[in-house]
């Protein structure tokens, strides 16, 4: 792993110690930009609380920085653990993170990526499958024929791993042949590897479920996508709503929603979502998005 981006891990992720008090993405940026403006030289030495302080911060700012590009032992405990686990980490500065998720979420976008099985299937075509957990039958067949429909026409498929909708996706393309990548909101190391699935976890490998875990990974799901299939949503709340509205808003991804004549799919259309049939999924390629944007007004 080179300097940089060792140094980036230390000033950005938990590794497995929130507490840490990590600085955002938004943050390092900004320090960094200063740091080669103002060319602070290192002269192969360690970074001090003067030279932080140079770049026109303040003494707890600076301790703050010092105190986590200090805790190289934890980093390399941590690496250890994740290469134990079959994980491994992509941070923003590692080659195979997705370019796609830098340029939708720019600041948003995760700092690390820890991953568990093909990471070369982030390089291929991909659509989204998401929706709610306790899904109709009708729902379902749709969810169901989105994960078959990505096997047949070579589409890798993204979805979040929770029960209901995602895993019905899921298991849909892997039964068809085809690929899988899961983004999760729990324990990355608990997983086996398998082939044609790729497992990916934000900020961490070992990481417990929390709720906010798995609001903050939808914007990964649409974001890794070229398009994203709405199996079904509850009108105004839950993480699909929640995660669906935001993509139309910030333009992560064309959405298309299942018609099933609900509240929440019709809330969405007119906030630029696209209607669509199970028919329609014969050919995603040809695909289109309706040119109306709620957002854009």
């Amino acid at each position: 792993m080179r300097a940089a981006e060792q140094g980036f891990l230390l000033l950005t992720c938990p590794l497995g110690a929130p507490e840490r008090g990590m600085l955002t993405t938004a943050q390092f940026r900004t320090l960094a930009k200063r740091a080669v403006q103002m060319q602070v030289p290192l002269e192969d030495r360690d970074i001090t609380k003067e030279d932080i302080m140079s770049l026109g911060y303040g003494a707890a700012f600076a301790n703050r920085v010092v105190e986590l590009l200090s805790q190289e032992d934890l980093l390399e405990h941590y690496l250890r653990r994740s290469s134990r686990a079959g994980c491994q980490c992509l941070s923003r500065l590692h080659e195979e993170y997705p370019l796609k998720l830098r340029k939708a979420l720019d600041l948003d976008s995760p700092g690390s990526l820890w991953a568990k099985g093909d990471v070369s299937l982030l390089k291929q075509p991909t659509i989204a499958l998401v929706g709610s957990r306790d899904i109709r039958e009708e729902n379902a067949a749709f969810a169901r024929q989105v994960g078959i429909e990505a096997a047949r026409q070579g589409y890798v498929l993204v979805s979040g791993n929770a029960r209901g909708s995602d895993r019905i996706a899921q298991n849909a393309c892997m039964e068809a042949g085809g690929k899988v990548i899961s983004v999760l909101a729990d324990e990355l190391e608990k997983y086996p590897t398998q082939e044609n699935l790729l497992y990916l976890s934000e900020d961490g490998f070992d990481l417990p479920f929390t709720a906010q875990r798995a609001l903050s990974r939808n914007r990964v799901i649409h974001a890794l996508a070229g398009k994203t299939f709405v199996a079904q949503v509850a009108d105004g709340y839950g993480g699909t709503w929640d995660g669906t509205v935001k993509n139309l808003r910030f333009c992560w991804s064309n959405v298309f929603c299942f018609q099933d004549g609900t509240s929440g799919v019709k809330n969405l259309i007119q906030m630029g979502a696209t209607p669509i049939l199970e028919s329609q999924l014969c050919d995603i390629s040809i695909l289109k998005p309706d040119n109306f944007n709620f957002f854009d007004q």
